[in-house]
């Protein structure tokens, strides 16, 4: 097993001016590439769309794509076959949250007392560790608190996002740990969108768990239980699943389907903004791993969840 630490950090907030940003961007992207590249690992920091930092990692017949902004995984291939969704109107300039992939929602989910789904889509993380394992690339990329942060959730944390690559499978694994002296609560997502033909999009293995409908108002959720075997997305679906089963089936409509498992994520929501997103709802489904319910964490506490995405 090869192994590299290293501490890549494009350390711009949303807060600085985009000149100071493009300085320190280009100079740590020098140093990454001059020092911190090795080919033989699977694991490449190079420049992604908007001059944003981005690490591609490879494995025999695979590859996947994550931006340091935002943390975000905008691309899986599995052979020549994308698939994940990024949206058409997704921006890559550093001063909003990239559209698609898998954006962090962290640390609240949807609206609260802080902006939509947090900071941590909207924020740039450092590349801490590189390695090789068993032939596959393994990143891991944190998130400490800063001024940003401390402006809307006043507390000290650290968040650490490990990315493992192999032939078939995308895992993850997210662990946030209380830093600060007093304790906090969270709540947090993986807000996946998968390319798929919503019309042919179907998800398996949700059948009994209660659910709280945000169609048609978000912010009075209509609570039921999911009766279906195959959940299918014949309009607007907007449907977060309570203590979902820890693996789900997407079929994306496009000849694949794909294993989600987990642990720890207690809850799955699924959504397609169908008309209220014309231009591309037909085209992607998002099935989401989530914690809706509050998860506290006493100082030096840590929470730990892990998501497996794979194909047979």
């Amino acid at each position: 097993m090869a192994t590299i630490s290293m501490s890549v950090t494009w350390s711009a907030s949303p807060l600085t001016s985009p000149k100071l940003r493009r300085v320190n961007r280009y100079s740590r992207m020098a140093f990454a590439s001059g020092n911190k590249e090795s080919p033989c690992l699977g694991v490449k920091v190079t420049e992604g769309l908007g001059n944003l930092p981005k690490v591609v990692l490879t494995s025999p017949g695979s590859e996947a794509e994550l931006y340091l902004f935002g943390a975000c995984i905008t691309s899986w291939k599995v052979g020549n076959k994308d698939l994940l969704f990024v949206r058409p109107d997704a921006v890559f300039n550093g001063q909003k949250p990239i559209s698609g992939g898998i954006p962090h929602c962290f640390p609240q989910f949807g609206p609260g007392q802080i902006q939509q789904h947090g900071f941590a889509r909207n924020v740039d993380w450092s590349l801490v560790n590189s390695e090789n394992v068993e032939g596959n690339p393994v990143i891991t990329v944190e998130l400490k608190d800063g001024p940003y942060s401390r402006s809307m959730w006043d507390y000290s944390f650290q968040a650490l996002y490990k990315v493992t690559l192999d032939e078939k499978t995308l895992s993850t694994e997210f662990r946030v740990t209380n830093t600060d002296q007093k304790p906090f609560s969270f709540t947090t997502a993986l807000h996946t969108y998968f390319r798929g033909s919503i019309g042919s999009v179907s998800v398996r293995g949700l059948k009994g768990c209660k659910t709280l409908n945000k169609h048609p108002d978000p912010k009075n959720p209509v609570e039921g239980n999911e009766e279906r075997d195959v959940v299918t997305f014949p309009g607007f679906v907007d449907c977060v699943y309570l203590e979902s089963p820890n693996e789900l089936q997407l079929d994306n409509g496009l000849g694949d389907t794909i294993s989600i498992k987990n642990t720890n994520w207690s809850d799955a929501v699924l959504w397609n903004p169908h008309l209220t997103m014309e231009a591309c709802y037909k085209d992607f489904v998002c099935v989401e791993n989530a914690k809706i319910g509050q998860v506290e964490l006493e100082p030096n506490q840590s929470w730990t969840a892990v998501q497996h995405l794979s194909i047979p």
